[in-house]
């Protein structure tokens, strides 16, 4: 006799059993499978990141007053500060024919620019060490440079992200961030525009607002809340405790973002970046990018603006999570649920472990 789909959903046990889950915002799937937590842990080992670093150090070259790689002396700044970096993967200057080979060769031009944002004038902190304040100011830079770079013709698409630690690829401990703005709208943000505007071609609702609505009505995956902001381990995430921070209201894009907001912004991030250093007692490694509307001059009003954290850290400060074998051959693979990541999440503490000591 064959069962009722109620009967088979009742007999699945999400935190035992494999199952695939849906990328709404990108199509994809994720294999996700609980049971391999339980698997003895033989690999490699990280070395935890240096906490005593100086307030300056005269070798950085992102401090004030430092001599930068490309012999540029940097200002004595004492907030934030940009500048056009010295070793560019988007040039301005590229040529723009098209520079094809036939079908089996297809290739296009790309233009762009690309810029460092120091966080703060101070080389031992992070921002999950910052004042509210200054992450605020943060937050405003990162509207400013949408906003310059998106009005010019030859930007289609702003991405402001962090590389956060070494482990993700940060060549200076330095608290910054990068501007990556290009001519055209990179893969995923292409892929994400595509499925927000799918949805809203169908419902002429925007794909998260819909989405963070479900989320805190069922309550399991939200991490924090305040009045302008949630953050929430998104259903379908494929890092071990990665994490979507999202606006209550519709907002296109950083600059759309109102001084409340902003100001909420900073105070969610802080809070979000503490719990993360408080978790395994380390300053947590991670890769973060904003998702904001195309710059392109094109009608969006499907967006939703809204912020991505991958963090590599699994089981401690020391063991990480590898995108190898399957996850690059097949489909990307979790070990802990979304469900298990928040729970840890939620349980740590609002104040820096460092401060607690």
């Amino acid at each position: 006799m064959t069962q009722s789909p109620a009967r088979l959903l009742a007999q699945f046990d999400p935190t035992e059993h494999p199952h695939r889950r849906r990328n709404l915002l990108n199509g994809d799937w994720v294999l996700v499978s609980p049971h391999r937590t339980k698997r003895p842990w033989q690999g490699q080992v990280e070395r935890p990141p240096q906490d005593n670093l100086p307030t300056h150090d005269p070798k950085c070259y992102l401090c004030p007053g430092n001599e930068r790689m490309g012999g540029h002396i940097n200002p004595a700044y004492d907030s934030t500060f940009v500048f056009t970096n010295d070793f560019a993967a988007l040039l301005t200057d590229s040529p723009s024919h098209d520079i094809s080979r036939g079908h089996f060769f297809q290739a296009e031009a790309e233009t762009g620019t690309c810029r460092v944002i120091c966080f703060s004038p101070r080389h031992d902190l992070t921002l999950a060490q910052m004042d509210v304040p200054d992450i605020r100011r943060v937050v405003d830079v990162w509207a400013e440079q949408v906003v310059e770079l998106g009005s010019r013709p030859d930007i289609g698409y702003v991405q402001l992200f962090e590389n956060r630690g070494a482990m993700m690829g940060s060549s200076n401990p330095h608290p910054h961030g990068q501007v990556w703005a290009n001519r055209r709208v990179p893969t995923e943000p292409a892929l994400e525009e595509r499925e927000q505007r799918l949805y809203f071609e169908r419902t002429n609702r925007p794909l998260l607002i819909d989405y963070l609505e479900a989320e805190l009505d069922a309550g399991e995956r939200v991490v924090l809340e305040s009045r302008e902001w949630v953050v929430v381990v998104p259903y379908w995430a494929v890092w071990p405790f990665e994490t979507l921070v999202l606006p209550r209201t519709p907002v296109l894009d950083m600059p759309g973002l109102s001084d409340p907001q902003r100001d909420d912004l900073a105070g969610i991030l802080k809070q979000l970046l503490v719990r993360y250093d408080n978790l395994f007692e380390t300053s947590f490694p991670y890769s973060m990018g904003w998702h904001g509307q195309p710059t392109d001059g094109g009608r969006y009003p499907h967006w939703q603006l809204h912020a991505h954290f991958y963090p590599p850290l699994l089981r401690s400060a020391t063991v990480r999570k590898f995108m190898v074998g399957y996850e690059l051959l097949a489909t990307p693979q979790r070990d802990i649920t979304a469900e298990q990541a928040v729970e840890r999440l939620r349980q740590q503490s609002g104040v820096h472990y460092l401060l607690d000591k």
